[in-house]
């Protein structure tokens, strides 16, 4: 698929997003609309997973409940021989009699991800869980082939991969492709009911939010200069959320949810915002400087076309008051939306200001079965495949990540940034992804002492480094 090419005249967000897909150039992904299968739950529907850590061989395990009905994992891709191992036995072990991949549906490589979707047929799903950089490349590939897709969050890191997400995502509703993205909140139930009371009026008029994940360092949040032994692209995929190209860093890859699931309770995106950020002990214990590109901590306040705020704090720095909760301010009450993590329980509103538990008027209480969000997700999206029902979160997993990138564009630039700005942007860190190979070199450049470029704000503003 061509990339999509920035417009001399800047699209504003209401005409991009309302346009996208009707462009003069036609998709060749464009074509016959895909023929209702798996229907009344009688046939295997059959899975490939490409990116095969914890997230992914997570996402298998949801899809893989029994109340799903017949389904295999037949195919496994990841750019890392010993993950892809490592995941199969450990599913092997807990879905014993669900999962078929023999050594000759393991694939290893940057082609992987076609090789393993190859051996599906249309209808079947493809899990998407390697660094969101390589998104829309597997995704293009699953429309052409027909299938139904699960990826994970962020589904874009930067404008340019937006708008190709986008027009995408439009192409992937034309083929009748239904398409879940891993911002589970939506599938909450404390959360949808807490939806429902918010629209209702129970709290007023929204006027403010409040978002925090505020932890010691997680993941690949840090890293050290790259051995010199390890090949450049595989040591900036294998630590993504290090590199922005690769996740959009941190605050993409950590902070989306709470940013998704407050804009829901709003029913609006933010069209602009403003935020510090800082670096600060960016040495291990052993006095080795850490070279990725993260900030320690963000402090974004998003504004809504009404003036209302959105106020979003993040921190990875040990020895730090934790904080990880959201919550809805309206002028009449307010709401606890996640008591902790992305989406924790219980979901609460209050009379006044202050979560007294005497001011209390709703505290959720979720059925047993639905309690969990990341199996719901894979419950809706299985039942509207086997029910040839609409259902396709591209378009809002677009805006989440979109808005999401705002923020951080804000922070890394010292800048106020606007919706049209990020969406129009013509920064897209990692072009010509999909046509890696393992000998390509690594999007980021290291210095003489292995670091790699930093934000500046104030110093770079028109670029985030």
């Amino acid at each position: 698929m061509p990339m999509n090419t920035h417009q001399d005249n800047a699209l504003s967000r209401r005409d991009f997003i309302k346009t996208t897909g009707a462009a003069a150039t036609v998709s060749a992904l464009a074509g016959v609309a895909l023929p209702s299968v798996h229907a009344a739950g009688t046939d295997v529907i059959q899975i490939a997973l490409v990116g095969c850590g914890g997230r992914g061989s997570g996402a298998v395990g949801n899809a893989l409940q029994p109340k799903n009905g017949p389904i295999k994992l037949v195919a496994m891709a990841d750019a890392f021989e010993h993950r892809l191992q490592s995941s199969h036995d450990n599913l092997s072990r807990q879905f014993k009699d669900q999962i078929d991949v023999p050594q000759d549906r393991r694939f290893v490589g940057f082609d992987a991800y076609s090789k393993a979707m190859d051996c599906l047929k249309p209808g079947d799903i493809a899990i998407f869980a390697t660094p969101p950089a390589f998104r829309w490349v597997h995704f293009t590939y699953a429309i052409q082939k027909n299938l139904n897709v699960f990826m994970e969050k962020p589904v874009t890191v930067d404008g340019p991969t937006s708008r190709r997400m986008f027009q995408l995502g439009e192409e992937s509703q034309k083929k009748n492709l239904k398409v879940g993205v891993g911002l589970m909140s939506r599938h909450s139930r404390a959360l949808q009911e807490l939806h429902k009371r918010i629209e209702d009026g129970e709290i007023g008029d929204v006027i403010l939010m409040r978002g925090y994940r505020m932890h010691g360092p997680v993941g690949f949040f840090a890293s050290l200069p790259k051995p010199p032994e390890m090949n450049e692209l595989l040591y900036q995929v294998q630590r993504f959320h290090s590199f922005l190209w690769a996740s959009g860093g941190n605050y993409s890859d950590f902070y989306i949810h709470h940013i998704d699931h407050l804009c829901w309770m709003k029913n609006a995106w933010p069209v602009k915002a403003q935020a510090l950020g800082g670096r600060h002990y960016r040495q291990s214990p052993d006095g080795i400087t850490y070279v990725d590109q993260n900030l320690d901590l963000y402090a974004v306040e998003y504004t809504f076309e009404d003036g209302s705020k959105f106020n979003f704090d993040g921190r990875c720095m040990t020895g730090c008051k934790d904080i990880y909760s959201s919550y809805v301010h309206g002028s009449k009450g307010l709401a606890i939306a996640s008591k902790n993590s992305d989406c924790g329980l219980p979901s609460s509103t209050y009379k006044g200001q202050n979560p007294k538990r005497s001011e209390m008027i709703w505290e959720s209480k979720v059925n047993p079965d639905e309690r969990d969000p990341y199996v719901n997700e894979w419950n809706d999206l299985i039942t509207a495949i086997r029910n040839d029902k609409p259902y396709n979160e591209v378009k809002r997993g677009v805006e989440a990540s979109l808005v999401t990138s705002m923020g951080r564009m804000a922070a890394h630039t010292g800048q106020e940034i606007s919706y049209d700005d990020i969406l129009n942007s013509d920064h897209e860190f990692a072009p010509g992804l999909d046509k890696l190979t393992k000998d390509s070199p690594g999007p980021l450049v290291a210095d003489a002492k292995g670091r790699y470029p930093i934000p500046q704000p104030g110093i770079v503003t028109k670029l985030e480094y």
